[in-house]
């Protein structure tokens, strides 16, 4: 194979990795900033500290900056607020990976990273006109981000030899984790030292750069790439060349009735119920029950996904090392990664909500949980490229639509199950998140599969004979 070092398809990797670094900063950052936009309400802290945790004995004794805007937004609301990213972010998902095969992941995923920029600008101001101007602004956003992993998957398919897939998508896709790893602690400090509005003004600056290297030195397809050596271009073609398919019209049917597609969706749709209830909710948990200050909590928030970050990474090179070294199928490699990715954090979810006020224990369960849901990305998660590589970012689109869901109903539920902040509230939350997990992984060991499905060379059998 063609060195990996300075190469086209390892730079695109890269340059997607700090994309959706962006992303998920911008994504996240709302969650930490909002604990400080809403007025402490008194009332509720009277009734809840008394059966839960004690009150955290290192607190920290530089002044904070109370310059920011105060809002009375009730608990209702603030699940609204959180929640509206996901109404915008549903809708695109299609959409998004059928104009991908159209006119090119390229422009999608820069215009979608630019969008999100542009209105996590226009947050604060937002905010100042008014609860319902940020619920149209974060659904926006949501808007602009529903095209980027459609579009990038779609991308991945004209880019990624098969054997490199779980690498190169690997690196792309654990921008997210990072993102969210630095911008929770980050927007803590900044809402901290600064004042809340700037957590959107610099992380929205940010992505708007990127945008420009992106549309500078990104190219749709290795034939269209400007600086791609001959030999790179030629490894990439010839191993694609008999996986994609030619027909122009997208096989609907036959793709919707497709069990291998099923499994993906009902795998991606559970793992993220996870996901989005401990992102969204995390913070509160820390806050409310284990009674750490947002400094702490920035800090804590975001030690999960710094190692599922570093497992996302990790896996992607095992799971192709297995593949070609080990001569094991990529199925049998899809199926145990989705397993472990999706089992161990249901064992370890669970365990966290029992062990009362260890803030040790609690933090080490809920980062051992959330770092082998890694494993997944190796997993269900790159198995659209798998069984239908030229329609990958329309699947892509079709589960992560599903796998929207959760985002939507899942800290709504929480946020209504844990009203009174009892750890045995909490633990609800866990168990419902643990038993859909342990039903997604077991629906996809079952139905899964690794080859390239025939609704999807459909032209190219056509054309062949």
């Amino acid at each position: 194979s063609v060195p990996a070092c300075c190469s086209a398809r390892y730079s695109l990797a890269l340059l997607a990795f700090f994309g959706f670094f962006l992303l998920y900063a911008l994504r996240v950052n709302l969650s930490v900033a909002l604990v400080d936009m809403v007025e402490p309400n008194t009332s509720l802290v009277k009734n809840t500290t008394s059966n839960v945790c004690p009150e955290h004995s290192s607190t920290i004794t530089v002044p904070r900056n109370t310059t920011g805007e105060k809002y009375s937004w009730d608990a209702d609301t603030q699940g609204w607020i959180l929640g509206s990213f996901f109404y915008g972010y549903i809708i695109t998902q299609i959409p998004g990976g059928y104009l991908a095969s159209k006119i090119g992941g390229k422009l999608l995923l820069g215009f979608g990273i630019f969008g999100t920029s542009v209105f996590t600008l226009l947050t604060p101001l937002a905010a100042n006109l008014g609860v319902g101007y940020l619920i149209a602004v974060r659904a926006l956003e949501g808007l602009g981000e529903g095209v980027t992993f459609p579009a990038m998957h779609s991308m991945w398919s004209s880019w990624a030899p098969p054997l490199e897939r779980s690498k190169l998508l690997s690196i792309s896709y654990a921008g997210a984790q990072l993102g969210t790893v630095v911008s929770l602690p980050l927007s803590g400090l900044i809402c901290y030292y600064m004042n809340w509005v700037y957590v959107f003004y610099i992380f929205g600056a940010l992505g708007v750069l990127w945008f420009f290297f992106w549309m500078w030195l990104v190219s749709d397809t290795p034939e269209t790439h400007r600086s791609i050596s001959h030999a790179e271009r030629e490894y990439i073609l010839s191993s694609l060349k008999d996986q994609l398919s030619t027909q122009k019209s997208v096989p609907w049917r036959p793709m919707l009735e497709s069990l291998p597609l099923w499994a993906i969706v009902v795998a991606h749709f559970s793992y993220n119920w996870t996901f989005y209830t401990l992102l969204t909710l995390l913070p509160t948990y820390m806050k409310e029950i284990l009674r750490f200050d947002a400094q702490e909590n920035g800090f804590l928030s975001a030690l999960p996904y710094f190692g599922c970050w570093l497992c996302i990474i990790l896996s992607g090179q095992i799971a192709d090392y297995l593949r070609e070294k080990q001569n094991l199928s990529t199925v049998c490699v899809r199926k145990c990664f989705t397993l472990i990715g999706m089992i161990g954090p249901a064992v370890f979810l669970v365990a966290a909500g029992f062990i009362g006020c260890n803030y040790a224990l609690a933090v080490a369960f809920v980062t051992i949980s959330t770092t082998l849901g890694g494993f997944c990305t190796s997993g269900y998660s790159i198995n659209h490229l798998d069984i239908a590589p030229s329609y990958a970012g329309i699947l892509l689109g079709i589960t992560n639509s599903f796998a929207t869901i959760p985002g939507m109903v899942g800290p709504v539920i929480a946020k209504n199950l844990t009203q009174n902040n009892t750890v045995g509230e909490w633990q609800t939350v866990f168990y419902i998140a643990a038993s859909i997990n342990l039903f997604g992984a077991i629906f996809f060991a079952l139905f899964a599969s690794g080859e390239v499905q025939n609704w999807a060379v459909s032209g190219y059998h056509l054309h062949r004979n």
